[in-house]
């Protein structure tokens, strides 16, 4: 059957799943897995653990296991993390779907999870095939608004070229660049985690091998969702249990 969907990430189960009444046990679920990770449990069976613990369902435990880190990862991210007041005047790398489809997810009222690391994530899967919604273009701008209020030097976007339909979505961000004067650069490569970790890059993800493998991150994604998107009461599902 044809993928007919209009928004990111929205699920009919989720209200029930993510309600407030639901919240302790998830927040007491990820803190279990995070202590499980920090002692080096594997992480499938780490969440298997926890998972049947809790009882939890499938995309419970995806927003778990997103949300959790270990104590090492932790302290590294922190570390590494780079403040948005140090963004003016410098160039900026974004893990492409990484931020698209998180402020999609957001402009569609899905839910987000603060995890750990104070990073925002989604439950948004693209199964090897991006298909374009009505949020897409006004997260484009989103964030190009953004980049332009923090005055981003110049922006470089790496996307999967496996995915299907890249080609099609660079094109559209190239229309909308040549629209808008953007100082935007558009690349696709096979494995854009590896590629932003190998060229010793700031950049902007919540994609834990990126946070924890590259010279620096940057938690834009949150910064726009807090400053520029309303959002609806409970949409934001806090699991983090430490200050960052």
């Amino acid at each position: 059957m044809p993928d007919s969907r209009k928004h990111r990430g929205q699920h009919p189960n989720d209200v029930k799943l993510f309600a407030p009444a639901q919240v302790p046990n998830l927040q007491a679920a990820s803190y279990d897995h995070s202590w499980l990770l920090s002692r080096q449990y594997p992480e499938k069976a780490a969440l298997k653990l926890v998972g049947d613990r809790y009882r939890l369902t499938d995309r419970q435990r995806k927003a778990v296991m997103r949300s959790s880190c270990s104590d090492e990862a932790l302290t590294n991210r922190k570390l590494k993390m780079c403040a948005i007041s140090a963004l003016k005047g410098q160039p900026l790398t974004i893990d492409g779907y990484n931020l698209l489809i998180t402020i999609e997810s957001a402009l569609s009222k899905a839910y987000l999870f603060e995890g750990r690391d104070h990073s925002f994530r989604d439950l948004a899967s693209i199964h090897g095939t991006y298909r374009r919604v009505e949020e897409t273009i006004p997260a484009i701008e989103l964030i190009a608004q953004c980049l332009h209020d923090l005055e981003v030097a110049k922006v470089d976007w790496y996307f999967d070229s496996p995915v299907s339909n890249s080609g099609r979505l660079k094109v559209m961000i190239y229309e909308l660049v040549e629209k808008n004067g953007w100082n935007w650069n558009v690349t696709l490569v096979h494995n854009p985690d590896r590629e932003l970790i190998e060229k010793g890059l700031t950049v902007v993800s919540s994609d834990s091998m990126v946070m924890d493998e590259s010279v620096a991150w940057v938690n834009l994604a949150r910064y726009i969702v807090e400053n520029y998107i309303e959002i609806v009461p409970n949409q934001i599902v806090y699991l983090s249990d430490q200050a960052i």
